[in-house]
């Protein structure tokens, strides 16, 4: 991934807040093109780079729904199913929450899903990429910036895009046939949206199985006031591998795990993504079939999630896209203080993350400050991300990220000085060390949710099993008709009830909770982990109205059925 050094960063953030902003925004979507400034951003590479922005001018008011392109098959509002009554994906409460948001200096990027040959650091696979890299190139804005992001279809599949813990408006979430319509191949279409608060974020693909793909990329928003002192910047994304290794795609290994089961009752988005077929295969497009061999993890264990570590038999486990035996190298001085963002982008993988030779200290989790606090190690289920300082050492040392229950690792390299690279299989003494879990963490002041009851109350029950692999919520598997209710304005708590063998992150889209409970210190989250037989309580403020889904992160899990949508009541 990039380098980024602090001076550079925080001066070009600062610069492009100063420049200017934008005249009356009044919405999302408006086609590219509109007049304003414009964000460069080079692909990702080795070595130091600055962030560079052009002067901002003012341009027209933004349309008011999405834009699609061509002839309007792109994508667009797809929130017409289920029961009356609930507020629209685009409906005016959504325009007056984007209003209140603000407005400031546009930045374009443009993303083109394709397929693509992708060296993961020796081996080389056939995959799907946004514009042919693994992982995608980093899109770095600004708070207070809009963010106007084009994603151009040139997979044999429809697509969409969802920005992974934004507080974003409804119809920009990317959810195929409840925010909007799936952007088939060929078209394009162009979210827009304000962006309220700094953070590590990232945006991926939200249909059927294309997140265990290549499609995903960091999204990182500065702070133009960031209080962290640091030298450097470091982007850290894990994944595990299967598509493009010997026949394997991952519809084919959810045909193996579901026995055959296909997801065409699950609506828009969800057969789109290939057609389950008994005995392990599944129908591509075109009529083709892929195939390879079984992908079902036997035997696996983990102490920290008290359960399976996964279903998933990965070949490859990467950091940055690369191999353990050809691993990414982030170059460094002595004594210079790193930031490490680091995000799990793997589809069906936790990972316990050090590096050797080093304490870490926390100072983020899912975008959000927490006071900062000393580790060795931290645990990272799908989707979460934790923002990290090091002072480096001299010499050579191991990012290691562990396969959780998987026996397996991850690897990057932090070089500072002379010394031998370490090989694949290096343990750093930090992985058995103290791991500090997410509800130990205190919100710093400035994000803490004030004292307050909760005017509504919500309970779900994780529900399923690896035998039938039937995962769901209260044994409903998702349907686009289920709405639950509330209010604009409610402190609404969730209690998420884990009845089921297995470990669930699970994720809130268009929200940020605080952790609750007896237990819990109130960290701000937009995914959290909810281990075999326990419960998970969190309370969130409801400002952001739509129709919002609440899923497990497990892409396995969530295609099978453990997915469902809190709605705002009109």
């Amino acid at each position: 991934m990039t380098t980024h050094t602090r001076r550079t960063v925080l001066g070009a953030s600062i610069a492009a807040v100063g420049a200017g902003a934008l005249a009356s925004y009044a919405g999302s979507g408006s086609p590219a093109g509109s007049g304003a400034s414009t964000a460069s951003a080079s692909p990702a590479g080795p070595g130091p780079r600055t962030v560079t922005r052009s002067q901002p001018r003012p341009g027209p008011p933004a349309a008011a729904r999405p834009a699609g392109r061509g002839d309007g098959h792109g994508g667009g509002h797809g929130g017409g199913h289920g029961p009356g009554g609930y507020v629209s994906p685009s409906g005016p409460e959504v325009e007056a929450a984007e209003r209140a948001r603000g407005s400031g200096p546009l930045r374009r990027f443009t993303l083109t899903a394709t397929e693509a040959s992708l060296d993961l650091g020796g081996p080389t696979v056939r995959s799907w990429a946004y514009d042919g890299m693994l992982p995608g190139r980093e899109l770095r804005i600004t708070k207070g910036d809009i963010l106007q992001l084009t994603l151009a279809n040139h997979l044999p599949q429809a697509t969409t895009l969802h920005s992974h813990g934004v507080r974003l408006r409804c119809d920009m979430d990317g959810v195929p046939g409840l925010t909007q319509s799936s952007i088939r191949p060929g078209a394009d279409f162009t979210y827009r949206f304000a962006v309220s608060h700094p953070g590590t974020y990232w945006v991926h693909s939200h249909s059927g199985m294309q997140l265990d793909r290549g499609l995903y990329a960091p999204l990182i928003v500065e702070d133009p006031r960031e209080p962290l002192s640091y030298d450097k910047e470091w982007v850290v994304v894990l994944d595990d591998w299967v598509d493009g290794v010997d026949g394997s795609t991952p519809d084919a290994v959810f045909a193996q795990l579901s026995h055959g089961r296909g997801m065409a009752d699950m609506g828009e988005g969800h057969q789109d993504s290939g057609h389950a077929m008994p005995g392990g295969g599944a129908h591509e497009p075109g009529g083709r079939t892929s195939t390879g061999p079984s992908r079902i993890l036997h035997g696996s264990r983990s102490r920290m999630l008290r359960s399976p570590g996964g279903h998933v038999d990965y070949p490859y486990y990467l950091v940055n896209g690369r191999v353990p035996d050809a691993p990414s190298v982030f170059r460094a001085r002595p004594g210079d203080r790193i930031r490490l963002r680091i995000i799990n982008a793997g589809a069906e993988t936790a990972f316990r993350v050090a590096l050797g030779g080093h304490q870490m200290t926390v100072t983020h989790t899912d975008g959000y400050p927490v006071e900062h606090r000393r580790t060795d190690a931290l645990l990272l289920g799908m989707a979460e991300r934790y923002d990290v300082l090091v002072t480096a050492k001299d010499g050579v040392f191991p990012l290691v990220a562990l396969a959780e229950g998987k026996n397996a690792k991850a690897l990057a390299v932090l070089r500072t000085g002379s010394g031998r690279r370490p090989g694949p299989g290096v343990h750093p003494a930090e992985l058995d060390g103290r791991v500090v879990p997410a509800r130990r963490l205190v919100p710093d002041e400035s994000v803490a949710f004030c004292d307050r009851a909760p005017d509504r109350e919500l309970r779900f029950r994780m529900t399923g099993d690896m035998r039938r692999f039937n995962w769901s919520f209260d044994h409903q598997p998702y349907s686009l008709d289920q709405r639950h209710p509330i209010r604009e304005g409610e402190r609404v708590r969730l209690t998420l009830v884990n009845s089921t063998d297995m470990w669930h992150p699970m994720h809130l889209h268009g929200h940020t909770f605080g952790l609750a409970g007896i237990d819990a210190a109130g960290a701000r989250k937009d995914t959290a982990l909810v281990l075999p037989h326990r419960k998970l309580v969190v309370d969130f403020n409801a400002d952001n109205p739509g129709l919002w889904m609440l899923h497990c992160h497990n892409q396995y899990h969530s295609e099978s059925g453990m997915m469902t949508i809190l709605g705002y009541r009109t």
